[in-house]
Order: C-alpha cells, then structure tokens, then sequence
C-alpha cells in the first residue's frame, strides 16, 4: 500500500510503515499525520500484521515532527488545544500489537509521539535525537513526557530544555536505554523487521495482551501529566509570528547549527 506520505508492505506477519516525505525530512503534514493514524485503526482488523516497524525513508531522517507548512488553527481559549499529531501514535489508536522504530538520521520534535509509543527502538549508529521546541518559543510537552517514561530525568531534561543545542547521539541514548539496538547506517529497517517477524511468529493473543500489560504499568502517570499539556502549552508558547521569526531571523551560532554529538 502507497500513497504520498507512507509507504507500507507486509510480508510473513510484519507491516514495514515508511513515512516517505523525505524531501521534507519525514515531517508531517496534516494528510500525513491522518493517514498514519487511520493505519494503525486498520491493523488493529487486519490478522495477516502480527507485528510492526516504523522508519523513515531517505536515510537523512526518521521524522521531523510537524510540517512546518501545515496550517494549524488554534481556539482562543487557554484550557483547548488542537494538536494534529496526538494521534499519529499506535496506542492513541487502541492497537495493541507490537510496532518497533527504526531510527536512521535525526529524530527530533514531533517524532518523540511516535518514539514514545513504540515498544523499542532501534537505531544506526549514526542517528540522533533532539528537541528544538524551547529554541523556537515552543514549550515541549507532550513530546517530554512522552519521552520522560523512556528516559532518565536528567537526560530527557538535557534535551528538551537545551533546544538545538542539544544532539544525542545513538551511542549515549542506547547507554542510558532509550535505544535497544545499534546498527550500522543504513541497516536499522532491515534489523528491525527480524526482530519484529520473531514477535509475529508468536502467539498474537499472548504478544498483545503482553504489550499492554507493560503500557498500563506507566499509564495512569502519563494520563495525568498529558491532562495538563493544553494549558501549559497555550500559556508558554510565543505568539505564532514570533515563533516564525526566530525559525527565520536567529543567528547563527547559538544553537542552530549542530553542535558535537555526545
């Protein structure tokens, strides 16, 4: 199945979900962002998937987060939120079968809803993760706490207050967990469909019932901090046109060009 923004083939129990926007880094416009959760509602019918992996195609990037084209209209109360990307994720569509990532290039932003969504992760050596939200006026929040349930405190703080001065490299996130796997460049796609055609060898009632057992052991946490995400967003972010001017007025050399990976 292909369309614009995805990519998927399925093949002995295992769906490959490539998000092929790779001219824009894998970020998600809004079509792309719909289409991705509607494929997660359908696997959660279709028998022949007992299992999942999510990359990105172009080997530059995993995912970007949102588009920064798309047009989001906001309501003007602080206690409502319009966020396109809260249900790109697999559990936000009630699936229950395992879905694995397969980093290659940069995961940042918006990305960490899906990172923080997959069962684990895997990663060439070379990818690395980041996010920009606080460098362009953004409160990170749903990505932070997403993030903050598969990672130390201080590192997921690192990253998410640092803005693009922070880079963490695959090296340091397998150390601290938050990837499971190494690979070489290029391979992290085909490591993870094996490792996914092993769950789908499995009994899928077991597998799933297994892969919500572990998602309800951090659940009524999540739930809780997701609950005040609106409200600290609405209140923390610049207004749009700030924000758009420091994407495009910011000077070099603080922060915006990629510092060392750690």
């Amino acid at each position: 199945m292909t369309s614009p923004g995805v990519r998927t083939e399925t093949d002995d129990g295992v769906a490959l979900v490539t998000l092929d926007r790779p001219d824009r880094h894998n970020a998600l416009d809004l079509a792309t962002a719909a289409e991705l959760a509607g494929l997660w509602r359908e696997f959660r019918f279709d028998d022949t998937v007992r299992a999942a992996v999510l990359t990105g195609a172009g080997g530059r990037a995993f995912c970007t987060g949102l588009d920064r084209s798309a047009d989001v209209p906001q309501p003007s109360s602080p206690y409502s939120l319009d966020d396109p990307l809260l249900r790109i994720g697999p559990k936000a569509n009630d699936l229950w079968k395992p879905v694995l990532a397969a980093v290659e290039g940069m995961a940042c932003g918006g990305a960490f809803y899906l990172l923080g969504e997959a069962e684990f992760i895997i990663a060439a050596d070379d990818a690395t993760f980041f996010d920009p939200h606080t460098t362009y006026g953004m409160v990170s929040a749903y990505e932070s706490i997403l993030m903050a349930q598969r990672m130390p405190y201080g590192e997921i703080a690192r990253l998410a207050l640092m803005g693009t001065a922070e880079r963490l490299g695959a090296r340091r996130a397998h150390d601290i967990g938050l990837v499971s796997e190494l690979t070489p460049p290029g391979a992290a796609a085909e490591t993870a469909v094996r490792r996914a055609a092993v769950l789908a060898a499995q009994p899928t009632e077991a597998v799933q019932g297994t892969v919500r057992a572990l998602w309800a052991a951090k659940e009524a946490t999540r739930a809780q901090a997701l609950a005040h995400a609106p409200q600290l967003i609405s209140l923390g972010n610049l207004p749009p046109d700030r924000q758009a001017a420091l994407f495009t007025t910011r000077p070099r050399g603080t922060g915006a060009a990629p510092p060392p990976v750690r």
